[in-house]
């Protein structure tokens, strides 16, 4: 190293953490000097340019400049952004932590690159569970023994996000639906929104049903991923259960919805007419519309087939009667003496 990249090395500057994103290795080194991130990077003669613009792809001499005055290497550098991941899919890094570490938390100025990523319910160095970002655990959702069963289909299903993220899924370049198009499935209304059932309800007094009237009558969005996942259905707060459509709602979802999308995701690459055709069969008959409108982007071979059973399925039903719904548990919940419930129903 010369003697003008000498003079040029910050005096102090942290090795980044384990996994630690660009944005808040920068915030960190900043802090040491009392300035902002933009302002270092101006200092680094960079101005204009954000850490979370920077850490979504770095250029060859963006990367060597901030290396050299660090005292880092370029890869090191590149380590710390979302390179990896393809244009198409660098919507869905958000600028803060999706998720919350419990661990982590005792480091807070350190920002974990997968805690900004849709699709990571465990945390990437200390592999427990994620929180939601108010700090409750998806347990306080789900029981125990829902999420036993749920974890290996969450997985496979975060496997393939991050394969589509990365331009790398070979299964949707074999003309079976991309992730695209099962997030459009699944997002799609099966069924005319409606007020919550009775076994959504919570058990509630007299008089707290009464203030909670517009809570009981307001109509829910009845998508497709309360069939494909009913364990969502039924555990979810009712008016959590709506998520935006397509891949907005992975980008947008909170960890409850983006993990009961994944175990959807999962069940549907695996077993797409099953679920497709179930999904039809309790469908009204303008949600039997939206749905079709969907499939007409899945390969022919898987519509037929999803046709066919769908005949099974409404072929084994008595004549006129409609497909028999599953049953749906009343709530384990008592909200009786809580006098607005609309918060507890909101993860």
């Amino acid at each position: 190293m010369n003697a003008a990249a000498l003079a040029s090395l910050l005096p102090v500057a942290p090795r980044p953490a384990a996994e630690e994103r660009l944005s808040s290795w920068l915030s960190r080194v900043a802090g040491i000097y009392g300035m902002s991130a933009n302002a270092l990077l101006a200092h680094f003669g960079l101005a204009g340019v954000s850490a979370l613009t920077l850490e979504q792809g770095l250029s060859a001499g963006q990367g060597a400049l901030i290396a050299t005055r660090a005292g880092l290497s370029a890869q090191t550098i590149d380590g710390m952004t979302f390179a990896g991941l393809a244009p198409h899919a660098r919507f869905v890094i958000a600028p803060s932590a999706r998720y919350f570490c419990p661990r982590c938390a005792k480091t807070p100025a350190i920002g974990r690159k997968g805690a900004a990523l849709p699709w990571m319910f465990w945390c990437s160095v200390h592999g427990v569970r994620l929180w939601a970002r108010e700090k409750r655990p998806i347990e306080s959702f789900l029981p125990e023994r829902v999420l036993e069963r749920l974890d290996p289909p969450a997985r496979r299903g975060a496997a393939r996000f991050v394969a589509w993220a990365e331009d790398r899924d070979a299964i949707g370049e074999t003309s079976a639906p991309t992730v695209p198009e099962l997030l459009r499935f699944l997002t799609t209304s099966y069924r005319r929104p409606s007020p919550p059932s009775l076994a959504e309800q919570p058990r509630l007094s007299l008089e707290a049903r009464r203030a909670n009237h517009a809570f009981l009558i307001r109509p829910i969005v009845r998508q497709a991923l309360l069939v494909v996942a009913p364990e969502y259905d039924r555990f979810a707060p009712v008016l959590a259960k709506p998520v935006r459509p397509g891949l907005a709602a992975l980008a947008c979802g909170s960890l409850l919805q983006n993990y009961a999308l994944a175990v959807g995701v999962a069940r549907l690459t695996e077993n797409p007419v099953e679920h497709a055709a179930a999904a039809l069969a309790v469908a009204d008959a303008e949600g039997e519309t939206n749905l079709r409108r969907i499939l007409t982007t899945w390969p022919s071979a898987t519509r037929r087939r999803i046709g066919v059973e769908l005949r099974r399925l409404t072929d084994a039903q008595p004549a006129g009667k409609a497909p028999r719904r599953r049953r749906l548990q009343l709530s384990s919940i008592n909200y009786a003496r809580v006098p607005q419930i609309s918060a507890r129903l909101v993860p």
